[in-house]
């Protein structure tokens, strides 16, 4: 027999659909879908890898994402009292609520180090704009320096402790500003404007990258059919790149599911958010590459393409100073969303375990994350040979920032989002979750295919993978 708890009073919910849609979405589109996507589809075998991307999204990370959705709408509250929640309405345990703990967690340790990549974003914004004020808009950027000062740009921040720490301070303080205003007047204003103004910016700068770029050599590089290449360790990547880049695993979408209204269709809004997150991580190599390709550059995965790769590129193009400004605007769009979302899994959670106030709890977990922060910032110059995990081969040669990339990254989210498709797929009551998922036919039948054994496969196999890199060759 299926008991039901009441949900917790005085929640705050998004005010319409729209709104919860632009703020999953925000969450979800961030640094990785700009710069890890393109250049991990490239450089690993093309149109078959997209191909098999967008496979594992279907498969694979849309059934975890609705998954986190239901449990956050039905629990009605922080995501580890979510769980409790459908765990008690199942009459199942509620040790459950562990898969949340570590998602919450998780959250937490990424924005200490992803708001230290924001302060770069914050950095080259001043870059860019110093230069659009020196040398006028129609410019080159950088005009009078060479490409290899530009690219001396991101060695030199690494160097400048004092730097990075004061943007790290500066784009966590942005942050927890919007949390501290809460739902309606922070999280969806943040949503509702910047989202917008990112698409805008996103295919302003797709369409210049298009028309002035490399078309061809972008098209040749990103879809050409290498079948040969898609072997065993591109697979899992391809699979490990989806499920990150929908922010799975790290308890915001079940923080977010939470404020969503009994009217909303979680079904169709899952959908939603993954093709948009799926479009960004596609559109993003024709916004990246043409303009790097023209410029005559080889491509470099992670930071190195947007921080040097690009910057060098807007030198030879022209309004390259103001085609750079607004692009670092716009990721800047896209890593702030993320990193409000990353902050109010624990605030959210912290308000409800301690009854603090939000202004006071957003406050209290930015300055924490900031302290871990300062360590990952540093961990480039001064603290470059402190290694925390060391001792653990995994770990072994990584600074701070590399630990909590790959602790988070390797092991905590994959975890938590295995746990979470255990819970779902065989602990919690079905029609608890299934009369609320939207969804019905043979889509219903298949969800509940995959999430409760395709799911679990997967992650099992990303988790080893993760944790032994070697255990599946070339």
């Amino acid at each position: 027999m299926v008991t039901t708890t009441a949900p917790a009073e005085g929640r705050e919910h998004w005010s319409g659909r729209a709104a919860f849609i632009l703020a999953a979405i925000g969450s979800a589109v961030g640094l990785g879908n700009l710069w890890r996507f393109p250049a991990e589809a490239g450089t690993n075998g093309g149109g078959a890898f997209v191909i098999f991307y967008i496979l594992c999204i279907v498969l694979i990370g849309l059934p975890v994402l609705l998954s986190e959705i239901l449990i956050g709408r039905h629990g009605q509250d922080a995501a580890p009292e979510s769980v409790r929640r459908v765990a008690r309405d199942s009459n199942a345990s509620e040790r459950w609520a562990v898969l949340a703990d570590i998602g919450m967690v998780a959250a937490f340790l990424i924005l200490s180090f992803y708001c230290v990549v924001g302060g770069w974003v914050l950095y080259y914004i001043g870059q860019f704009a110093g230069d659009l004020f020196a040398s006028g808009p129609l410019s080159g950027a950088f005009a009078g320096s060479t490409p290899e000062a530009v690219q001396q740009l991101m060695p030199d921040l690494f160097a400048n402790g004092g730097t990075q720490v004061a943007m790290l301070a500066l784009f966590l303080g942005i942050t927890v500003f919007f949390v501290m205003r809460g739902i309606s007047k922070g999280i969806e204003f943040v949503a509702t404007w910047m989202m917008p103004a990112f698409f805008m910016l996103f295919l302003a700068i797709t369409v210049y990258g298009l028309f002035t770029g490399d078309l061809g050599q972008t098209i040749d590089f990103l879809f050409v059919f290498e079948p040969e290449k898609l072997t065993g360790s591109v697979m899992l990547a391809a699979v490990g790149q989806a499920f990150f880049s929908l922010s799975l695993g790290s308890a915001m979408m079940i923080t977010y599911g939470a404020y969503a209204d009994k009217s909303i269709n979680l079904g169709s809004t899952s959908g939603i958010i993954a093709a948009a997150d799926t479009s960004v991580a596609l559109l993003a190599g024709f916004a990246i590459f043409p303009i790097v390709f023209a410029a005559g550059l080889a491509v470099n995965a992670g930071p190195a393409l947007m921080f040097q790769s690009l910057p060098t590129a807007f030198m030879t193009m022209p309004a390259g100073t103001l085609i750079g400004l607004a692009f670092f605007i716009m990721v800047f769009f896209a890593a702030l969303t993320s990193a409000v979302a990353l902050l109010e899994a624990p605030t959210s959670w912290a308000i409800t375990k301690f009854g603090v106030g939000r202004k006071k709890t957003a406050a209290t977990v930015g300055v924490l994350a900031f302290l871990i922060g300062v360590l990952a910032a540093l961990s480039f110059n001064s603290l470059a040979d402190f290694q925390p995990l060391g001792f653990i081969p995994l770990f072994e040669g990584m600074g701070m920032f590399d630990t909590l990339d790959t602790l988070t990254g390797k092991i905590m989210l994959p975890i938590a989002a295995l746990i979470t498709a255990i819970f779902v797929g065989w602990i919690a009551d079905r029609n608890l979750l299934d009369a609320e998922n939207g969804i019905s036919g043979w889509l219903h039948h298949s969800w509940r295919f995959l999430v409760a054994w395709l799911c679990p496969i997967v992650l099992v196999l990303i988790l080893l993978v993760g944790i032994f890199p070697g255990l599946i060759g070339g």
